[in-house]
């Protein structure tokens, strides 16, 4: 299939890099408005609210985006622990490694915080992640909370190159409390899941564009949706070379892809 109705679309590596643009990106979407195709920005940012990440894209990348267009692992994250606590969601708390954006999504929930007992310890990327944060993590999952973990990241490209991202914060709890996390984002089919649920589109429909083979394409594969790999960020031909399961299409830019 090469004509979709929907498009969920990676940031980093693929509309930007960093601060940086990639001149491509804003003709692609703007060509997917004209062609009248339903397009969703799937990012594993946990750092940033819907509404801020839309505005990036807008005023800094002249990106036409809605926040309703954006789609985050705290988003997914906070989908996941409704379902898990029901209606009773405000008897139930938690402790969050993370920022605003993170942070604001699970508690918007109604879940309480709490840093001794929680009943969930949800670890994301925190700029300001100190060793006392990942005390009050260990020893709360130790005490019996479920871990949950945004995503896998283990970086994140940006003009600086690349940097850790909230994979490395979340292993180093792994590491402490000896055993890995319940993990929501790419490349888990877990967010893309919640997507197509939250906007009512079908997956077998869509495709996943992104530049990030592990997080990007793997979410695709993992979720039974087909894939554009472009390679304007972090996989290379080489890496995708030695894999076995491909992208289902390859292009060197966005300005190489047709859309219909």
């Amino acid at each position: 299939m090469d004509k979709y109705q929907t498009y969920l679309i990676d940031l980093d590596g693929t509309m930007y890099r960093g601060k940086d643009k990639i001149p491509e990106a804003a003709d692609f979407v703007k060509r997917l408005n004209e062609a009248n195709v339903d397009y969703y920005f799937l990012t594993n940012n946990t750092t940033k609210t819907p509404q801020q990440v839309a505005d990036n894209l807008v005023n800094n990348h002249q990106i036409t985006a809605t926040a309703e267009q954006v789609i985050t692992p705290s988003l997914a994250t906070a989908g996941y622990i409704k379902n898990m606590f029901g209606n009773e969601i405000e008897d139930h708390s938690a402790y969050v490694i993370g920022e605003y954006g993170l942070k604001s999504a699970i508690f918007n929930t109604g879940i309480k915080l709490n840093e001794v007992t929680p009943d969930v310890v949800i670890v994301g990327l925190d700029y300001d992640v100190t060793y006392h944060k990942f005390e009050v993590a260990t020893l709360a999952i130790k005490r019996g909370a479920k871990f949950i973990g945004t995503n896998a990241d283990t970086n994140l490209p940006n003009e600086r190159g690349l940097v850790p991202g909230a994979g490395s914060v979340i292993s180093l709890v792994e590491t402490a409390v000896q055993h890995k996390a319940k993990y929501i984002g790419k490349p888990e089919a877990q967010i893309i899941d919640f997507a197509a649920q939250a906007k009512g589109f079908d997956p077998a429909q869509a495709v996943m564009v992104g530049d990030n083979y592990n997080t990007d394409i793997k979410c695709g594969l993992n979720a039974g949706v087909e894939t554009l790999m472009v390679y304007t960020g972090v996989s290379t031909h080489e890496d995708i070379a030695k894999e076995t399961l491909k992208p289902t299409h390859e292009v060197e830019s966005l300005a190489d892809w047709d859309v219909k």
